[in-house]
């Protein structure tokens, strides 16, 4: 049984493989890509249930991403996931519509309790 379509955007691949590695064996179903822009496109084009994203990319960074997705789609999680953490730029991510915050290095734990948590509430 398939739990949720997850999309990962991270312009560092093994932030992005980490992730499908621990999601897809928990029954996500994961898709990947490394751009902002092309992640826009992917959601245009296809339905997603949570978007894990970077905070920092070089063509769109992870809050106008967030912004996008909260005005397009507003039932889709969203997920920030830096590694320059600061309580301001949380704060921001919170407020814009992010579901949660999470400073690299994370654990396989906490990407999979963040995911778990997300979408067991955006169905209630």
């Amino acid at each position: 049984m398939e739990k949720g379509r997850v999309l990962v955007i991270d312009d560092e691949a093994i932030v992005r493989v980490s992730c499908q590695r621990v999601l897809e064996p928990a029954g996500y179903e994961v898709v990947l890509t490394s751009r902002g822009d092309e992640a826009i496109e992917l959601l245009e084009k296809e339905r997603f249930d949570l978007v894990l994203t970077d905070l920092k990319m070089p063509d769109m960074d992870g809050l106008e991403v967030l912004k996008v997705i909260k005005e397009r789609w507003p039932d889709i999680q969203v997920v920030i996931i830096t590694g320059y953490g600061t309580i301001s730029t949380a704060v921001q991510a919170i407020k814009k519509g992010a579901y949660e915050y999470i400073e690299k290095p994370f654990t396989p734990e906490d990407i999979l309790d963040v995911v778990t948590k997300a979408l067991s509430e955006a169905e209630e």
